[in-house]
């Protein structure tokens, strides 16, 4: 099924277990749909079956949104005094979409138990209380930790998955771009046809560096202290020690959560020649999620210089935020450089990430997938570096490859379905789950202002804004400016510019007290540009606040 086809079918509104291998563009899809439905002003709860998973859509874990914490199960009661609670009670009645990422990685009676509290919540007895659910994730991927070591517990196990009434949206387009050598490594593991060609294939990365990297992240399968390793490596280098610190905003519990779960360390320190990886992504700045560089040096404003290992290209690494949405408004942020010492790493860590060189020992493996797992994280066959291979690391579960290909084959039979619906058939089922579960005036027309505001919303830059409406930049500040005063709330702080030119800017809008641009711009000079301080205008209330 292709990515289109999927956010066909949860347009539609139909409960969807999206899955696919890695590389099929799972989390794209998602986030389209998430965009989709933020644009509509339908309340969509987004979560994830981990803190690091839940991080890379601006969401929270399931069990923190569901209110059960670390309990296993409820009693009637228990579950009836939670529903008493006016802050879940809130959320619950505003969510008409619940979205749970990575719930391979669920317990199969934790997915039970949130089900059995959005009925109570929703007083309905519907699954999850007639939300629409969609549920992602990949079953090759490592089962949840049980109790009983030999139980397989995946989500699908759950007595609700089979309620459900599930449309399977198997993504089977590839989009990891000329490595033809990975895909059919990883697709053989996952076939459970792992022979001599998947082998021969491995050996040509035996102990060889990544080419075109200086530096490889150790990927290690077993829970070792990574962080000592960093350490270490950064202990050795000479130089100047600097250090970050993460900030933060917004409820205490939220963003604590954030600094647990980010990827960028809250205490962040750096010297020039670190190994360090990005920790997000900024497409306008040349970086991703997983992207790998070395410290060279750092700028006028303290931040680290990197070069990135691939390109050569050096990138000032600013200062990024991570958060916590609800209704579109962020409920708690965190800001931090978006980097990590990348000497060492584990796989649970490296989760969501495509990283640029890997160095892995799987003679170490334990477990059936955990090659596959592996393999899986590195972006091109020639930026790992294997060291080892036993048996069990290129074998999957048994269990786990019949369903596979059962999900396969329901996945067809969906898109066969949906073939038969004429464009005129779909548009009109979609405007019937529309007109149920979004606003009657998000339905409506809106203003140029609304549309602007909605791709704020989902935070795209100003030059992605004015792209998408056809609109200059200087518009677009115009429209920003419009909303401010609208609704001073308005959570524009990924906009906001950093650095000395900045505090430049505002200590001079400071002292004359004047707002007028051409003011200002004659006592700073023609290097500053009206855009420039039209922009840092927006955050003086912001600034002064702080």
């Amino acid at each position: 099924m292709t990515q289109k086809e999927a956010l066909e079918i949860l347009k539609l509104g139909k409960n969807v277990f999206l899955t696919g291998p890695a590389g099929s563009g799972k989390t794209f899809a998602l986030n389209a749909y998430i965009d989709f439905l933020k644009n509509k002003g339908v309340g969509v709860g987004v979560t994830a079956s981990t803190g690091i998973a839940a991080t890379h859509l601006n969401g929270i874990t399931i069990h923190s949104w569901a209110g059960i914490g670390i309990k296993e199960s409820m009693s009637e009661r228990e579950i009836s005094d939670l529903s008493k609670k006016r802050y879940l009670a809130k959320r619950f009645e505003k969510t008409k979409v619940l979205i749970i990422d990575e719930v391979s990685m669920l317990h199969y009676f934790y997915l039970d138990l949130v089900d059995k509290v959005c009925r109570a919540f929703k007083k309905d007895n519907r699954p999850f209380g007639g939300m629409q659910v969609v549920l992602c994730g990949d079953f090759f991927q490592l089962p949840p930790v049980s109790k009983n070591s030999t139980e397989r517990t995946f989500a699908n196990k759950s007595k609700i998955w089979q309620e459900m009434n599930l449309k399977i949206c198997y993504l089977s387009e590839q989009y990891r771009q000329g490595d033809d050598v990975l895909i059919k490594v990883l697709n053989d593991i996952r076939a459970n046809k792992a022979g001599e060609r998947t082998l021969s294939f491995l050996r040509e990365r035996y102990q060889k560096s990544p080419r075109n990297f200086s530096t490889a992240t150790k990927l290690y399968t077993h829970n070792i202290d990574v962080d000592i390793i960093n350490k270490k490596n950064l202990e050795a280098l000479g130089g100047e020690m600097k250090t970050y610190f993460a900030t933060s905003r917004g409820n205490k519990k939220l963003a604590a959560f954030l600094k647990k779960n980010c990827l960028a360390p809250e205490e962040l320190r750096l010297k020039r020649g670190a190994a360090v990886m990005f920790v997000k992504n900024n497409f306008d700045k040349g970086y991703v999620n997983g992207t790998l560089g070395i410290v060279e040096d750092f700028d006028e404003d303290g931040f680290p210089v990197v070069r990135v290992c691939k390109t050569g290209k050096e990138i000032i690494a600013g200062p990024e935020s991570w958060r916590i949405e609800e209704e579109g408004m962020a409920k708690a942020e965190i800001i931090q450089i978006p980097l990590r010492l990348a000497w060492a790493i584990t796989v649970h860590k490296s989760q969501g990430m495509s990283l640029d060189a890997v160095e892995i020992d799987l003679s170490k493996s334990f477990v059936e997938g955990m090659g596959y797992v592996a393999l899986s994280r590195v972006r091109s066959f020639e930026g790992l570096k294997l060291m080892g291979l036993n048996q069990i690391a290129l074998q999957v579960n048994e269990e786990v490859l019949l369903l596979d290909k059962e999900l396969m084959r329901m996945s067809e039979m969906v898109s066969i379905g949906l073939r038969k619906l004429n464009q005129l058939e779909k548009e009109k089922n979609q405007e019937e789950f529309l007109k149920s579960v979004a606003p009657a005036e998000k339905l409506k027309s809106v203003s140029t202002y609304e549309e602007t505001e909605m791709l704020v919303l989902q935070k795209f830059s100003i030059k992605e804004i004015a792209e998408k409406r056809g609109l200059t930049e200087d518009t677009i500040l115009g429209h920003l400016e419009k909303l401010i005063e609208r609704d001073e709330n308005l959570d524009l702080s990924y906009l906001r510019p950093w650095g000395k030119r900045f505090e430049l800017i505002k200590n001079v809008f400071k002292e004359t007290g004047d707002t007028r641009l051409t003011v200002v711009r004659e006592i700073l000079g023609e290097s500053f540009s009206y855009r420039e301080l039209r922009l840092a205008r927006l955050f003086l209330k912001e600034s002064d606040a702080r």
